[in-house]
């Protein structure tokens, strides 16, 4: 990453993001979202997305969004200041195919190149959304369970899973019951759980500040059709007592953060961060401390292009540009490797 001491009066980003199964471009003018359209790539009931089958729906979809995010816009090509794109974590093979077009951009328009963590996208983005001043952060995806304050110019890590992501526990249980991924695995288990009225026990694993969800995805999954046969408990008393487990889990680290941290404020950010339920548990938790919760709609808590934007905003005013040479991407590139730069 170069430092080009950039100094510019307005400056408009256009961001790629296609980290996962949504491939989206997003547009941002000094703090305003100027576009944010984008696409799912959705298979089937009870399956999940391949690398090379998401990779392939991006490149159907990249060029049209482009189009349409311009035109919603209102803005030209000329017009923009700088290209940023989704470096890391992710699939790899659908983070290579977004950066292709970013590197192909940046070159055609002849403007700078940025390469932005995925999860720093998240955080910048609820930031600017909620006017969050230095939250304590939980970032819920399907990808990624963290924990995270801002502290000497990291986004430091607090707390993670030490296996799998929440978002992942949720999707693949989605997959056991056979519920749709239209529009989302979560979306779908988040509805159901509303119609859940009987809490069943399941295991609840938390190790200092990390938590486990193999173990509870492997106990309910194995359990799940024998409970559900012998009707004593439903599809929906399951996906209910799932979230509340879960949801206590993330809460319990977050508070401990906040406790550390001596910090009056928690952002949600992420995919999960759109479940209402968790908003609701991690509202309560705050209320009891004198908190504030911010969280955003599914627009911006869902993987989109204006949080790479941004991002990407923040890095560019703070003088950063990413050279040819190295716009490659990183599929475990951790948040805590991101110099903050733009931050006090």
């Amino acid at each position: 990453m170069r430092s080009f001491g950039v100094t510019v009066a307005m400056t408009i980003v256009i961001g790629f993001e296609g980290s996962a199964n949504k491939i989206g471009v997003g547009i941002v003018k000094d703090g305003e979202v100027l576009s944010n359209p984008r696409r799912t790539y959705i298979t089937p009931p009870g399956q999940g997305f391949l690398p090379r089958d998401t990779a392939k729906h991006h490149r159907q979809c990249v060029l049209d969004l482009t189009r349409e995010a311009l035109d919603q816009a209102g803005i030209r090509p000329e017009d923009i200041d700088c290209v940023a794109y989704t470096k890391g974590p992710g699939m790899g093979a659908p983070l290579v195919c977004v950066a292709i077009v970013a590197r192909t951009l940046s070159q055609l328009w002849n403007r700078p190149l940025l390469g932005v963590n995925h999860c720093v996208g998240h955080i910048e983005m609820g930031r600017l959304i909620t006017g969050a001043t230095n939250p304590t952060v939980l970032y819920v995806s399907g990808g990624n369970t963290q924990v995270i304050a801002y502290s000497e110019q990291r986004y430091r890590i607090f707390g993670e899973t030490i296996d799998i992501a929440v978002g992942n526990c949720l999707d693949r249980f989605a997959r056991v019951l056979k519920i749709s991924n239209d529009p989302s695995p979560g979306y779908n288990i988040e509805q159901m759980a509303k119609q859940g009225t009987v809490f069943v026990d399941l295991p609840y694993t938390v190790k200092g500040m990390d938590v486990s969800f193999s173990g509870i995805l492997s106990h309910i999954e194995d359990v799940a059709e024998v409970m559900i046969a012998t009707g004593k408990y439903t599809a929906e008393d399951l996906c209910y007592s799932l979230q509340e487990t879960v949801f206590a889990m993330l809460v319990e680290t977050t508070e401990r953060a906040m406790a550390h941290c001596g910090s009056e404020e928690v952002l949600i950010v992420g995919g999960v961060g759109c479940n209402r339920r968790l908003q609701e548990m991690m509202g309560v938790m705050c209320e009891q401390r004198g908190a504030k919760v911010f969280a955003t709609d599914e627009r911006f808590c869902i993987d989109n292009g204006a949080m790479i934007a941004q991002a990407g905003w923040e890095m560019f005013r703070a003088g950063q540009v990413t050279a040819l040479e190295d716009s490659w991407i990183t599929q475990r590139y951790r948040t805590d490797e991101v110099k903050v730069t733009w931050r006090e």
